[in-house]
């Protein structure tokens, strides 16, 4: 979008920047966001939350610019985000890394989608500078995550993205802690009915060090949990009927290789796999069920909010905002 467009709309954007020991990245950091936000006319606070850091990261987040807010300890990157979300007072939020991975340029792609979607996430094209097993690990999500949702996931795991404040707050109380925060929000974004585009961008090696605080092994299982309690949380039928479909078919497999090839009697081991195998398709549909209960309260709740909305902006003047909300 040309920045004559985006001047003409009168959204106030916050950024908010999770960092944690990042003083040789983040004053470059909020430099190249305010160089990038100035040209578009629109309020724009830049909120740094430091997470605990020993390096002087806040100072220098307070010399660039940012609004800093810090934690007393390090309580992990999902927690700082959370943290930026309630102390947002714009309109949009962006969020994006300290590190430099994200490029700050980009803002604008992101926010020229806002007046279409909820939200709008920076997923990383082939050329990024990022690790084979995580390129691979990534796809797998990326699947994993394309089967719950039911709709194509570009990047799961990108924390580059620009949403709707009202959305964001919506879901904080589920963000988990730690650094898969972006798994979470972007299932709860579409389970929930809300539209989701993503836009190409090129991730630049992370600044200092070059490694990520995220260790494959100790946080991948950590990850696949937190990935199968989101999903049984907004799609639990996609997570028990499978689960069902086999536990039933190894009972009757199993049955059926008794009665055919051994000693012509169906045992109690096939039986008890049915009988679990049932007793998951039974659990599932009730989850189902509480599924469906939970997004018709949020359904009436929104309602509720949008007439008293109406009511009190009546004679306020027009604002533009995200479409179909």
């Amino acid at each position: 979008m040309k920045v004559a467009e985006l001047q003409k709309k009168t959204h106030a954007v916050s950024v908010v920047v999770p960092v944690y020991n990042e003083a040789g990245s983040v004053a470059s950091v909020i430099q190249r966001i305010r160089r990038t936000m100035n040209p578009l006319g629109c309020a724009c606070e830049i909120i740094a939350v430091d997470d605990g850091s020993t390096d002087g990261t806040a100072g220098r987040a307070t010399e660039a610019g940012a609004k800093v807010i810090r934690h007393p300890y390090n309580m992990g990157n999902g927690a700082a985000v959370k943290t930026g979300i309630r102390s947002a007072a714009g309109d949009v939020i962006v969020l994006l890394d300290g590190d430099g991975q994200h490029p700050p340029e980009d803002i604008p792609r992101l926010l020229e989608k806002l007046d279409t979607h909820h939200m709008a996430v920076g997923a990383r094209a082939w050329n990024s500078r990022t690790g084979a097993h995580r390129n691979l690990a990534n796809r797998i999500y990326n699947l994993f995550a394309g089967y719950v949702c039911g709709r194509r996931i570009d990047d799961l795991t990108s924390g580059f993205r620009a949403i709707d404040a009202d959305v964001a707050r919506e879901f904080v109380s589920l963000l988990p802690n730690t650094f898969s925060y972006p798994t979470t929000i972007t299932l709860a974004v579409v389970r929930s009915g809300y539209s989701l585009a993503y836009v190409p961008v090129t991730a630049a090696r992370r600044s200092g060090n070059g490694r990520s605080k995220i260790s494959m092994l100790r946080d991948g299982p950590r990850f696949f949990l937190i990935l199968f309690k989101i999903a049984t949380l907004f799609s639990p039928m996609k997570i028990f009927l499978p689960c069902s479909m086999i536990t039933f078919s190894i009972g009757f497999l199993y049955g059926l290789f008794k009665v055919l090839a051994l000693d012509a009697r169906y045992g109690p081991t096939s039986a008890m796999f049915m009988t679990v195998s049932a007793l998951m398709f039974l659990i599932g549909l009730v989850s189902e069920q509480v599924t469906q209960l939970m997004f018709f309260r949020r359904q009436i709740a929104d309602q509720h909010q949008a007439r008293i909305r109406s009511n009190t902006l009546d004679h306020a003047p027009f604002r533009p905002g995200v479409r179909g909300k």
